[in-house]
């Protein structure tokens, strides 16, 4: 039998790979088929910002690769940034066209594409936007242009800030299926709504303060580029004074209402284009193609930018998550580049495993007693992705970041009652006392729950002294500042937690000065693999893994696969150095 089943395995494990390699072939030769040509400029053609997926910091160089139509859109914001600084040199550009912009990302990126727009602007040329439909976030970016505009039929929200908290209580006590909590620092309320059905006084006070915070930042640029005083601005959020189009107009926050055509002459004429053509745009991932040959790559002397985005999970890392090895992999060959004079890492994580975090913090550390480290803080970097930003030597943070959040949790799903209600009883037998492991099916154990304390109270010492050592302050300061509290830029500045408030360019600059050059060009790490890179790696074990399937023979296997699944859920959720909470501002 055992040699039928090897016999039979290695036939299927062959025929996958077979088949996975034919429609590789063929999937190649179409989509090279349908490649577009390299990018041509005309003249007198206006940019048009239209941002197509989600948009990360950085992204894996897809041109040429066969592959990228059938991965999820994304853009890099250093795409996006370097196009507009490309195009207020380029002739051939004479304007911008925000027209209905959909960005899918966060508030600090947001911010750095409308700073971007402004530097365009001081250029001479100017920026059009118009839309259908404005939320606050992209109403936010369209009132950096010139002359604003929305549809008559059209709808636009403009009611401050506000942030909706979920509290699962009653809803574990009725089911069965509950989440067991260690923490520590009363302002970790990642763990909150599964311990009580209303929002702490802790947790109101650090969501009210992050959003005025952030709102504050937000209407003092709305306001300067409307041309506004604040306390007018802050009137019409309070009244909703944009809750009609008309109103809109009436009270100064668009500049006109206009049907797409209208827009178009508009466009026209502003920008003195043919009539009655329509007006020639090149998309904002078309002309990325021809401002990527502009990008200052390498030089003589360089800074190394190393991007660490998403949360901090155990793993080889990409384009969504930190792990170790990629992360290290690039601090590594920042170091061992003669030409890079310093680092920057740019951090845009909302934490997660702590210790990968203090993997990646001890790679840090041991790569400034060689070159100086700077750290830029992206939309968020928080918790661990704090962590890791408490070892260079200066911190910037954006005037939109999420920062702080200095604390520790561990959660562990539990189902004993739920197990128990179906008709499941867990039994166990061990050589030890405490031999046993926590099981999703048992009560969780006072002295599993004792063990597991000393593990968080453990980690969260290390993280204090973490960022006392890389801050230069005392474990006590520290103390103070931290318990999990999230803190906005300014405050994080005021506490002590950052040295400055500024963007990647500023934090740079500021790397540069340390390594003590003026003239420099930029190096990225890691290197992220495009997604056909990563669909032959994802593949290449295919054949391995069906024959270890199919050699091991278990009656079980639907069973396997949800405790897998649950594995998988406990597995991230040991200790965790992690936000405490995804902020989904409206």
């Amino acid at each position: 039998m055992t040699f039928f089943r090897n016999f039979f395995a290695s036939c299927l494990g062959t025929l996958v790979a077979f088949g996975i390699a034919f429609f590789m072939f063929f999937a190649i030769i179409s989509s090279l088929s349908q490649m577009e040509p390299a990018t041509t400029i005309g003249s007198n053609v206006l940019l048009e910002l239209d941002f197509q997926g989600f948009v990360k910091d950085r992204v894996a160089d897809q041109a040429q690769d066969p592959f990228a139509s059938f991965a999820d859109p994304t853009m890099g914001l250093d795409q996006i940034l370097l196009s507009i600084e490309v195009a207020a040199s380029d002739d051939r550009v004479k304007g911008i066209s925000i027209k209905n912009p959909y960005f899918i990302g966060g508030m600090s990126q947001l911010q750095d594409v409308r700073n971007a727009l402004l530097r365009f602007k001081e250029s001479g040329k100017k920026v059009l936007a118009y839309a259908e439909v404005y939320d606050q976030k992209n109403y936010f970016l369209a009132s950096v242009a010139d002359s604003l505009y929305l549809n008559p039929t059209g709808y636009m929200e403009f009611q401050g800030l506000s942030s909706e908290v979920l509290y699962y209580k009653d809803f574990q006590e009725k089911t069965g299926l509950k989440m067991e909590v260690i923490r520590h620092g009363k302002y970790k309320s990642a763990v909150e709504p599964y311990l009580q059905n209303e929002m702490s006084a802790a947790q109101r006070l650090q969501l009210t303060e992050l959003l005025e915070g952030l709102w504050n930042v937000m209407s003092v640029d709305i306001a300067a580029s409307r041309g506004m005083e604040l306390a007018l601005l802050n009137k019409q959020a309070t009244e909703m004074g944009a809750r009609t189009p008309i109103l809109a107009v009436e009270n100064g926050l668009v500049d006109g209402l206009l049907f797409a055509d209208e827009y178009e002459d508009t466009l026209k004429r502003t920008f003195g284009l043919p009539l009655p053509n329509k007006p020639k745009t090149v998309s904002l991932v078309e002309y990325s193609r021809y401002a990527s040959t502009k990008r200052p790559y390498s030089a003589k002397e360089n800074v190394a930018v190393v991007y660490a985005q998403g949360a901090i999970m155990p793993g080889k890392g990409n384009a969504d998550y930190i792990g170790e090895q990629l992360t290290i992999e690039g601090i590594e060959a920042a170091l061992k580049n003669s030409t890079v004079k310093a680092i920057v890492l740019r951090v845009n994580s909302p934490g997660g495993s702590a210790l990968i975090s203090d993997l990646i913090w001890r790679s840090l550390e041991k790569a400034k007693e060689e070159k100086p480290v700077v750290v830029s803080m992206g939309d968020v970097a928080a918790s661990g992705g704090y962590y890791i930003a408490a070892a260079a030597n200066k911190i910037f943070a954006s005037p939109m970041t999420i920062t702080g959040s200095i604390g520790v949790f561990g959660t562990l799903p539990n189902m004993s009652e739920l197990a128990s209600e179906w008709g499941i009883h867990s039994q166990r037998v061990s050589t030890h006392e405490n031999g046993a492991q926590y099981s999703v099916f048992s009560p969780m154990t006072e002295q599993f729950r004792t063990l597991t304390k000393e593990g968080v109270e453990q980690t969260y010492q290390t993280f204090l002294s973490r960022v006392s050592q890389g801050r230069g302050m005392s474990m006590e300061a520290v103390d103070a500042l931290a318990q999990g509290r999230v803190w906005t830029a300014q405050a994080a500045l005021e506490a002590g937690l950052v040295d400055g408030i500024g963007d990647l360019s500023m934090a740079v600059a500021a790397a540069a000065e340390l390594g003590g050059t003026t003239v420099y060009g930029i190096r990225n790490y890691p290197k992220y693999k495009t997604p056909f890179e990563q669909l032959v790696e994802d593949l290449s074990g295919v054949s391995a893994r069906v024959k270890t399937a199919l050699l091991t023979p278990n009656p079980t296997q639907d069973a396997a696969a949800f405790l897998q699944h649950m594995s998988q859920q406990i597995k991230t959720e040991g200790i965790q150095a992690r936000m405490p909470y995804v902020l989904d501002i409206q």
